[in-house]
């Protein structure tokens, strides 16, 4: 379903992209990819100079290599649009402490603490906290839905969401064996 009109007429003026993408290496490992880009419909003056329409005021990346268990084995960021060059992109190998982090366990909370104010970019870091879902999603492809990596284990995304709160409706429609709520007529 779109989004209802805007009660108001308007002129976009600023357009952010963000995109991830999950690969499965031959090694066993999995390689996930995000990119943040940011445009102006129209051109753009900042100190360093003018940013023409069209032209990325920001177009950065970040690949993180993961194992099956959700850890950091490798980490990478680069800048190929920055407002301010020569001072931005400089960051980007500080986003090798990335390394070891689990994304399933306080792995945004880490990000933020690493990385908050100038130890990193606003930007860059924003787009690592994409990477969690995009993970789990990227796994997903791997298995059905109601798996788990053991047959007697909760399926993994059991009690992430909302939906899929254990004592929820949902749950208690498609994953009834993990179905924790009010039992029918109780």
């Amino acid at each position: 379903m779109p989004l209802p009109p805007g009660v108001a007429t308007r002129k976009r003026i600023h357009s952010r992209t963000i995109s991830v993408e999950g690969w499965k290496r031959d090694d066993g490992l999995w390689d996930i990819e995000a990119r943040l880009t940011d445009i102006k419909d129209h051109d753009y003056t900042l100190a360093s100079g003018v940013r023409l329409k069209g032209q990325p005021v920001h177009d950065m990346r970040v690949r993180i290599t993961v194992d099956r268990e959700f850890s950091i084995t490798a980490a990478t960021a680069v800048s190929d649009a920055v407002p301010y060059p020569n001072g931005c992109e400089t960051i980007a190998p500080a986003y090798a402490r990335l390394v070891g982090l689990n994304l399933l366990r306080g792995y945004r909370k880490t990000v933020g603490e690493m990385f908050e104010g100038v130890r990193g970019c606003s930007h860059l870091t924003e787009l690592l906290l994409a990477l969690p879902a995009a993970t789990i999603q990227t796994f997903a492809s791997e298995m059905r839905d109601t798996d788990g990596y053991d047959p007697g284990l909760k399926p993994f995304q059991l009690d992430r969401c909302h939906a899929l709160d254990t004592a929820s409706e949902t749950v208690r429609r498609y994953y009834p064996r993990w179905y924790r709520g009010p039992q029918n007529g109780s």
